[in-house]
């Protein structure tokens, strides 16, 4: 409960307490009221008659009005006896209100049989079948033959007292005098009844539910007030000196009374209990059970009493006395044979169900351990021998703490003190998980569930030595990589953040370093990923064996790999970072000699990111300067130390904005197609044009998407840039064909593009046919020499487009170190030299050799050639003169749009340097200094 609700419920079952305490003040006074004003007579008779006969009817008829309304009141459960309770009352109210009307109205006396003898007689029956409703019935047919024996031996005892004392007095009187047989009956009804009235609420007492036990205890308060009133009124003596009014109406009034208040007043102090406190038991329940034991007994000797009386006073013991003696002794007899009986199957059922338990506790693979107070153990049961290889006696009389290890006995007992503290019904159970000494000298793992008993503990312990052992090879297997056994990304994760917040926290001197084996994936391909993986488990544990006990190494995933180099406390960043970066270096060349793979020895590289810990660094941002530096590595010609710098981030942030607006202009159409002319170096004339793409920017100026390529390079946009790109080249060339203008067009597509799903195979076809361009006049360039590209894949793919009469050309020959293999395997049409080649040929003497030697074999094998980026006569003559065919740059013409491009095509040539007289390129413009490209795409001077 909340504490707000708690101060609700507090103050809720104040204000009921206040309000309980008030009415039973007011109750008290009302009744002490009314005894003193029947002590001293009213003042006048008058009153003391209207007082004794309509106050008794207003009490009871107030009575009868309140359990009316409680019953009528939604939720009550015993409803129908509050209705019979007020019948009863409703009774009296009438017969006092006649008494009155013939004693104040009339002023004579009340006859005898009167209506208000009716009145009164009809009093009893319903309060006595009331407390039938209010009592638990019996479950079995012997307990209803007990409930009757009962209710007989306390009626027939004191029947035979009552008769001993006075009815028998009673009837000899009424007999002497010559009354009727009615009013003689009518002497003998009141007591009969009210002794009946006794019985029940006796019998019952014991036998009530505990629902609103103090609203019942008050009714049967009420009850018997008024029917000891009863009593006292039936006795000869008494009787004839009674007169209404009298200090005996005063047990009437007040017994009315405490049934009127009874369910409203005690009643509503227990509705408004909080029940969140539970009330402690009461304190009387030994002492109401002794007496419900010894009821049977009490009612034997109140009969034997009024015998005894009878011959105490020398009166012949009358026949009534003699019969109902009888009948409450054999109730007496039959009653204990029937709990003779009933105890012997108790007791058989209860030694049944001790062997019951015992078998259960003893067959038990739980050991179940009963402890004192002090900790000592007082019974184990046998399940110990099989648990604990200890016999269970040796175990009886040794201290708990004994038999726990020592580093959970601490635990263990903070627990059990915590768990002894606690409220039982808060708390009614703990569990408690240590380990405990076995006879063969190890420790298992035991999980106990602990009870209080007795002051002391029970304890049922189980063996969890497996589950603790599984759970921590799953806990393992989940924080380390199945292959090498090292920590994966999660527990590195983890142990990066242990070193940024520990006690070293701020240390700059933590480093991490991201590792990747340069070459695995040709490592895979070629002698298979069983080999591949025996090499990366010997990595695992070269780079395990090279670092500290301290350090922490990982494997990521796939070939990378990853260590934290914990700090030492060096204040000197530069003397650290230069350890640091020598323990890196050492890391690398170790990782990079060869693996004995089988027979076959296999080498790869490794290419490592450094990057240090900075004040309030994240473990995230760490990790990722880490594998920032390693990119930078790769990208920097592999098998080589990087260390992280701020620029790097500022590099990623800026090739992330680059691929925004790359898809910004893909989707905006802000690209354009341009075409450089390819001419023939022996003519001049235009013998292909070369399509470029371009991004024109919102103002128009068009930008050379080379650094955007290498932004999207192998992203889904990379593709749909070169679909755009050869669909485009496609659909022009067909329109210049039908306008007159036919010229081959060159399109440059990487390798993995023509084996993506992306480009099918039909799809170069379809595309020549949707737009009616032959298929000689599409030339598609093969760019780059990525080792993962698959030749088997990649020479089908070209023999089909062959077949098609596509022609295909090698693109940036002589700068891939796979050109040489790809010209063995492939089916090649034309050699593209690369521009690194051609723009030193005239100054470089082996740069001239070496691109005289390449010319020489595509002669040889029949191929023609192509030189890019030819921008001065010098390089024209010097490449014709080495036998080369064609060439395109700014020697001739740049890239031009699609209505410059036809004018040159009208034209149809441009002067070669060394044939003609010299020639300035069609379009003028200003040099610009010449880079060394991996691809085709010539600079475009900014406009």
């Amino acid at each position: 409960m909340s504490a707000p609700g708690a101060l609700l419920s507090w103050r809720t079952a104040a204000a009921g307490r206040s309000a309980g305490l008030r009415s039973r003040l007011v109750l008290a006074v009302v009744c002490a009221g009314y005894a003193v004003g029947a002590a001293f007579g009213w003042g006048s008779p008058a009153l003391a008659l209207f007082m004794g006969d309509f106050g008794l009817s207003v009490a009871a008829l107030i009575a009868a009005v309140s359990c009316f309304l409680y019953a009528r009141a939604g939720g009550i459960r015993f409803r129908p006896a509050w209705l019979l309770f007020s019948l009863s009352s409703a009774m009296a109210a009438g017969g006092n209100a006649v008494w009155g009307w013939y004693e104040v109205v009339l002023g004579r006396s009340v006859p005898t049989p009167s209506l208000a003898d009716l009145f009164f007689l009809c009093f009893a029956p319903p309060a006595i079948v009331g407390l039938l409703v209010l009592a638990k019935r019996p479950f079995t047919r012997a307990g209803w033959v007990c409930l009757v024996l009962d209710a007989w031996l306390i009626g027939g005892s004191l029947l035979t007292l009552s008769w001993s004392l006075a009815l028998a007095h009673t009837a000899e009187v009424a007999n002497a005098a010559g009354e009727s047989v009615a009013r003689a009956a009518l002497s003998l009804a009141y007591p009969l009844l009210d002794i009946v009235l006794v019985s029940m609420v006796l019998a019952l007492h014991f036998r009530r539910f505990s629902t609103n036990r103090s609203s019942v205890n008050t009714a049967i308060a009420g009850l018997a007030l008024t029917v000891l009133c009863d009593a006292l009124f039936t006795a000869p003596l008494l009787r004839s000196a009674y007169e209404s009014g009298q200090l005996l109406d005063a047990g009437w009034f007040a017994g009315s009374l405490l049934l009127a208040y009874a369910p409203w007043g005690a009643g509503r102090r227990e509705d408004n209990a909080v029940e969140d406190i539970p009330e402690p038991p009461p304190l009387s329940r030994p002492i109401a059970g002794s007496l419900a034991a010894l009821t049977p007994y009490l009612a034997a000797a109140v009969c034997t009493l009024g015998i005894l009386y009878n011959v105490v006073e020398g009166r012949r013991v009358d026949r009534v006395v003699v019969l109902t003696g009888c009948t409450v002794v054999l109730a007496l007899v039959v009653r204990q044979a029937i709990m003779l009986l009933d105890n012997i199957s108790l007791t058989q059922e209860l030694a049944q169900k001790e062997n019951h338990f015992r078998s259960l506790v003893q067959g038990s693979s739980d050991v179940i351990m009963i402890a004192e107070p002090s900790g000592v153990l007082r019974y184990v049961s046998p399940a110990a021998a099989g648990v604990y290889r200890r016999d269970a006696e040796d175990l009886v009389g040794t201290e708990l703490a004994s038999i726990i290890h020592p580093d959970d006995l601490g635990g263990v007992v903070h627990e059990l003190r915590r768990f002894l503290a606690a409220p039982p019904r808060e708390e009614p159970t703990t569990r408690i998980e240590c380990r405990f000494g076995s006879g063969t000298g190890d420790w298992l793992h035991v999980e106990s569930t602990v009870n209080r008993h007795q002051g002391g503990l029970l304890l049922n312990s189980r063996d969890v030595t497996e589950r603790v052992r599984l759970q921590a090879q799953l806990q393992h297997n989940a924080e380390h990589d199945p292959l090498t056994d090292l920590p994966n990304r999660a527990l590195f994760t983890a142990r990066v953040g242990q070193a940024l917040g520990g006690r070293r926290a701020g240390d700059p001197g933590t480093a991490v370093l991201f590792i990747d084996l340069d070459g695995f994936k040709a490592v895979n391909d070629s002698i298979g990923h069983q080999a591949g993986d025996e090499l990366l488990i010997q990595a695992a544990r070269r780079l395990q064996d090279s670092v500290r006990t301290s350090d922490t190494a990982a494997r990521l995933g796939g070939d990378e790999f990853a260590a934290l180099i914990v700090g030492d406390g060096t204040r000197d960043q530069a003397a650290r970072e230069y350890q640091v970066h020598e323990i890196a270096d050492r890391l690398r060349l170790r990782l990079s000699q060869p693996y004995r793979i089988g027979t076959a020895e296999v080498r790869v590289a490794a290419s490592i990111g450094v990057a240090f810990a900075e004040p309030s660094i994240t473990p995230k941002d760490l990790m990722r300067n880490a594998d920032l530096a390693m990119y930078r590595a790769k990208a920097s010609g592999k098998d080589r130390v990087e260390l992280y710098a701020p620029q790097m981030q500022a590099d990623v942030v800026r090739r992330s904005e680059l691929a925004a607006r790359l898809r910004t202009a893909l989707r905006e159409g802000e690209f354009a197609l341009l075409h450089q002319p390819v001419v023939h170096l022996a003519s001049g004339t235009v013998a292909a044009v070369s399509a470029q793409a371009r991004w024109r920017s919102s103002q128009g100026i068009l930008f050379t998407p080379a650094e955007f390529l290498r932004v999207s390079e192998g992203s889904d946009r990379a593709a749909e840039l070169g679909s755009w790109l050869l669909e485009e080249a496609v659909e022009q060339a067909a329109e210049r064909a039908r306008a007159g203008h036919p010229v081959a067009v060159s399109v440059r597509v990487s390798a993995a593009r023509l084996l993506d799903r992306t480009l099918p195979p039909g799809s170069v076809e379809a595309l020549l046919t949707r737009y009616g361009l032959p298929s000689g006049a599409l030339m598609i360039e093969v760019a780059d020499s990525d080792p993962r590209i698959s030749f088997e894949r990649l020479e089908q793919r070209l023999v089909a487009l062959r077949r098609l009469g596509v022609r295909i050309a090698l693109d940036g020959f002589g700068s891939g170190y796979a050109a040489v293999n790809a010209l063995r395997r492939l089916p090649i049409d034309v050699l593209k030299l690369d521009r690194c080649l051609v723009e030193g040929v005239v100054e470089s003497a082996r740069l001239h050799k070496i691109t005289s030697g390449l010319l020489r074999i595509a002669g040889d094998l029949g191929m023609q050639s192509v030189a890019d980026g030819v921008d001065v006569p010098e390089q024209v003559r010097a490449l014709r003169a080495m036998g080369c065919t064609h060439g395109q740059g700014m020697a001739f013409n740049g890239p031009l749009d699609e209505y410059r491009l036809r004018r040159t095509l009208i034209r149809g040539q441009y002067p070669v340097p060394g044939i003609g007289p010299a020639a300035q390129p069609v379009l003028a413009g200003g040099s610009i200094p010449l880079q060394c490209r991996s691809h085709n795409e010539t600079p475009v001077p900014p406009t």
